[in-house]
């Protein structure tokens, strides 16, 4: 059997609001190995990762290795449980829906915290870098992300359309910026603004340290997937 898509959903640019024309379109997703592909032999080693480069940019993760991943709080899982979702086949939608359900059992406070400052740090490192010379993407995935985790922290939710949010302007304007620009220009105001936002982190984890990861319904779901796709 195949593997099977039970989400799909779109992030990036184009879900967070601050799409220009040029833009691309970023998808996530999620599938489920067929339980059987776990114990056969003559059968490739079930993949964990899924990923098509391009125009448009398409990772998916298998399910177990999905939330492994968001159990610890990496930023780009959690913010799949939230995107807009694209629709996939009806019958494997309901797996999806159910997956989402799982966002407030998953996450806990520490590592939010710290995951989601090392993303931004290394978003940092990047637009220092000017990485493929886009300086500006970098620093509004650095600012994002911290103020991610400060929703996250403070709320039990975040924002996807951050365009919408108090500090969308200040990203709609670096992104419109050319890499020399932003680099030589604003650099102090992009590391001003993040510095801010992460002690603003730290200080909504400090109100909020013992929000923990509930495993068993994450491990429920995860015994009735396996089940449901054992032919």
């Amino acid at each position: 059997m195949e593997n099977i898509q039970i989400l799909k959903v779109v992030v990036g640019s184009q879900a967070h609001g601050l799409a220009t024309p040029e833009s691309d379109y970023d998808y996530r997703g999620v599938f489920v190995v067929p339980t059987e592909n776990f114990f056969m032999l003559g059968v490739p080693n079930p993949q964990n990762t899924s990923w098509v480069e391009g125009k448009e940019d398409d990772t998916a993760w298998e399910v177990g290795h999905f939330l492994n991943m968001a159990v610890h709080c990496n930023p780009t899982i959690l913010e799949t449980f939230l995107a807009p979702d694209i629709p996939v086949k009806i019958q494997h939608a309901i797996w999806g829906l159910k997956l989402r359900e799982l966002f407030p059992h998953v996450w806990n406070s520490k590592d939010v915290m710290n995951a989601f400052i090392g993303y931004g740090l290394n978003q940092r490192k990047k637009f220092f870098d000017d990485k493929d010379t886009r300086a500006a993407k970098y620093a509004v995935a650095y600012l994002r992300t911290l103020y991610q985790a400060w929703e996250l922290l403070s709320t039990g939710t975040f924002t996807i359309r951050i365009a919408d949010t108090e500090i969308g302007d200040m990203l709609k304007r670096w992104k419109a910026m050319p890499s020399v620009e932003i680099l030589q220009n604003y650099s102090g105001e992009v590391i001003e603004n993040c510095l801010r936002w992460e002690k603003k982190v730290k200080e909504a984890y400090e109100k909020n340290p013992d929000k923990q990861t509930n495993l068993e319904p994450v491990n429920e779901f995860l015994l009735d997937i396996r089940k449901a796709y054992w032919k």
